[in-house]
């Protein structure tokens, strides 16, 4: 097997569809000259005929791309290096008819030359070339208006290739102008989409009928849709999919950000408008349109009553869309991630018909989406793609290529080390969760930062563990048992106790477990000294958490935030406006269609034809839509009993202070990482610190360290028994037993 270099065309082979190749490999091939050759190359083929090099020399290759795969137009091949098993000798009968579609320069030609006239001039330019099925002919050596033969199909049809003779007989089954034909190409190469199945159906047909089926809406005296609105977050794929899309249906496609459009002179952003639309139409006349209007917010904000140019360019837009008629044969396509900050006027029926809502991906779609992006990377077999669905909730489509770019990142730093083969395992994977976060969270008003944190580092409070999990990790992880139950997962859960008795901690244990999104907010996140900002953003957060479900929403301190409406406060007091806020969140009331995909689906009972792991994907995408409020506060006598009531905050967990038996386990966990003496007794140390929290039990493991190091000079090596009774002689308990009692009044009568 021989390499072979591909040079660039010689100037005199162009149109003779030559393939200049050494006389050594021709006789090699059995190829005599002018025998039809198929060169395959990444990407595509050609058909050519052998003809040897002036030079006799060897390894050397030079093809005129006449006749060529249709990728090959818009990228030829170039600088590469070819085996010769890519060159194929081929029999090329003589043809009796063949079927093409022609492809000229401008409409006007197209408009006004006679058929007959084009037929003859294909005809003619087509004699003594040898074709190929679905291969395109280049004719711009010729100079004329006709630039490219499409061959759409060959007779006999038992043959693939053959040559074309003067008794050859030429159908034209059409005609198209080279921009539309290059706008088809260039759709057609786009990547693959995941988890936008049911999204590019809906937006497909809506697409199919103006633009290929004009005739039977008018039948019916319907007329066609004129727009499609497409709605969802950043990052989510409406770019993509309109490419993917038009490009299926076969129609041309003129993107137009909103930016590009907006003009510095009076009048000028209109005009420019103007000529957009009149593209759109000249592009309609050569075949079917998609005028695509990107970051369509940035275009057509909301009106003002000032007279500002958006206005002026607001109603010129909606000028040009009411002027838009039957024969107008290009439909328009808006994309935008703010849809509350169009013109209302925008979004009535006549102009924008449809709207078309592209939500935060599914745990099903963000599968579909990995598999996509994992589908041309060298992956492990370990690699768990349900698993990375799961535990990456809240991502969108650029998270995930995200995610999986820098997976790779780190296989080829651990490569480079000389680690062995480059390939992505798990563990590449779950470093990158690390670093890369759902783009959602982001700018969220909340702390998304989640350091992990396990059950076995909370010493003692089995009880409150057990009915946590219950309430936040059960539901989560295993909801086809709660469906199968009849059991209807918790809205929110209140933990109230003494302070530093780890109820933030235990909270964060829960998260880490459950795998969902993580979000905190104090006080400091919500309050504004403008009037409705605080509820504004308390609407946002739950916004953004819905958009991440299934997410943990943790208000700490909720007595600080929202306090009682008892307690003699106005009716007007900004606490009480976000206690009512809170619970119109919680009670589903703020809950808006845009913000997920998928939500509609209905469970099967028992999934006939789909695996258990199908079954268990499909209860989690349809339970787990929802956001678990999870609340703390060491004052439950200041909340509102509105909030406290089944169906808001179900479950309420009163954390107590540790017993004996929890202290003991409090402080082997915080002397796990200590160097202790071996006459340290922790059973003494439990037994002497009655009414000393969790946070205080911590700290005197951290006070008998210090006292180490200072009696010790900085020289000590293990903490003896003694420090510690220094330690604890010196401090005071941060409890009471009058404290703890005021806890033990249950919350509910």
């Amino acid at each position: 097997m021989k390499t072979l270099k591909l040079l660039s065309v010689d100037p005199s082979d162009r149109g003779s569809q030559r393939c200049r190749l050494g006389p050594e490999l021709m006789s090699a091939l059995g190829l005599k000259l002018g025998s039809p050759l198929l060169v395959s190359v990444p990407g595509g083929s050609c058909l050519c005929i052998a003809w040897p090099r002036s030079d006799l020399a060897e390894g050397f290759l030079q093809m005129d791309l006449k006749c060529c795969s249709p990728s090959l137009i818009p990228h030829p091949p170039t600088h590469l290096h070819l085996d010769s098993d890519q060159l194929t000798p081929v029999s090329c009968p003589k043809l009796k008819t063949i079927k093409v579609t022609v492809v000229v320069q401008s409409a006007n030609f197209k408009k006004h030359t006679s058929s007959s006239l084009v037929h003859e001039l294909v005809k003619d330019m087509l004699k003594g070339v040898y074709i190929h099925e679905k291969h395109v002919i280049n004719l711009e050596d010729f100079d004329t208006e006709i630039k490219y033969v499409v061959i759409e199909g060959i007779h006999p049809d038992s043959a693939s290739s053959g040559l074309i003779t003067a008794k050859t007989g030429v159908e034209i089954t059409g005609i198209q102008t080279v921009r539309h034909y290059m706008s088809q190409l260039r759709e057609e190469h786009t990547v693959s989409l995941g988890g936008l199945d049911e999204v590019s159906a809906s937006l497909r047909e809506m697409l199919q009928l103006p633009l290929l089926y004009p005739g039977t809406l008018n039948s019916l005296g319907v007329s066609c849709p004129r727009g499609v609105l497409l709605v969802g977050p950043p990052g989510v794929g409406k770019t993509l999919l309109v490419r993917r899309v038009v490009g299926e249906v076969g129609a041309s496609l003129m993107v137009v950000r909103g930016p590009e459009v907006v003009g510095s002179r009076p009048g000028e952003s209109e005009e420019q408008l103007r000529a957009v639309f009149e593209r759109a139409r000249s592009a309609a006349e050569e075949g079917p349109c998609v005028l695509f209007l990107d970051e369509l917010d940035s275009l057509c904000p909301r009106r003002t009553g000032s007279s500002s140019p958006e206005n002026r360019l607001v109603a010129q837009l909606l000028t040009l869309m009411d002027g838009m008629d039957r024969s107008d044969r290009f439909l328009i396509i808006g994309a935008t991630n703010r849809p509350d900050s169009l013109d209302p006027a925008l979004r009535r029926p006549g102009r924008f018909d449809r709207e078309v809502v592209i939500g935060a991906p599914t745990m099903q779609q963000r599968r579909s989406i990995l598999s996509v992006l994992c589908a041309k990377m060298p992956v492990c077999p370990s690699v768990d793609l349900m698993e990375l669905a799961q535990r990456t909730s809240g991502y969108v489509g650029a998270d995930l290529s995200a995610l999986c770019r820098e997976a790779a990142m780190n296989a080829i730093r651990e490569n480079s080390k000389g680690s062995g083969a480059q390939s992505l395992c798990m563990n590449h994977f779950q470093d990158a969760l690390k670093l890369v976060g759902p783009s959602c969270l982001r700018s969220s008003l909340g702390r998304t930062e989640l350091s992990p944190v396990s059950w076995e580092q909370i010493g003692g409070l089995d009880d409150v563990k057990l009915k946590l999990r219950q309430s936040i990790e059960w539901p989560m992880r295993f909801p086809e048992a709660f469906v199968r139950l009849g059991l209807s997962r918790p809205r929110g859960v209140l933990l109230f106790g003494p302070p530093g008795c780890a109820k933030t901690t235990l909270v964060r244990a829960a998260a880490t477990t459950s795998h969902s999104s993580f979000l905190s907010v104090s006080g400091a996140d919500l309050y504004s000294p403008y009037v409705g900002d605080s509820e504004k953003a308390l609407a946002q957060l739950f916004r953004q958490a819905r958009a991440c479900a299934p997410c943990v929403l943790f208000l700490d301190e909720i007595d600080s935030l929202i306090g009682s409406r008892s307690t003699g406060q106005t009716s007007s007091g900004v606490h009480t406006r976000l206690l009512s806020v809170l619970l119109n969140e919680m009670d589903g009331v703020g809950l808006k269609t845009v913000e997920r995909r998928g939500t509609e689906r209905i469970l099967q009972a028992e999934g006939v034809g789909e695996c258990h792991t199908q079954e268990q994907m499909d209860c989690q995408e349809v339970c787990n839509n929802d956001v678990m409020v999870v609340a703390a506060t060491n004052r439950p006598d200041c909340l509102d009993s509105a909030l406290l009531r089944p169906g808001r905050l179900d479950h309420i967990i009163y954390v107590p202070p540790p017993d004996q038996q929890a202290r003991l386990a409090i402080l082997k966990v915080c002397t796990r990482s200590m160097p202790v003496h071996a006459d340290v007794c922790l059973e003494d140390l439990a037994t002497n610190t009655e009414l000393y929290s969790g946070a205080d039990l911590e700290n005197l493991c951290k006070e008998a360290a210090l006292l180490a190091l200072q009696t010790e000079n900085m020289e000590a090596r293990v903490i003896k028994h003694t420090y510690f009774l220094q330690s604890l002689r010196k401090m005071r308990p941060s409890l009471t037993a009058q404290q703890i009692h005021t806890y033990q009044t249950p919350l509910r009568s």
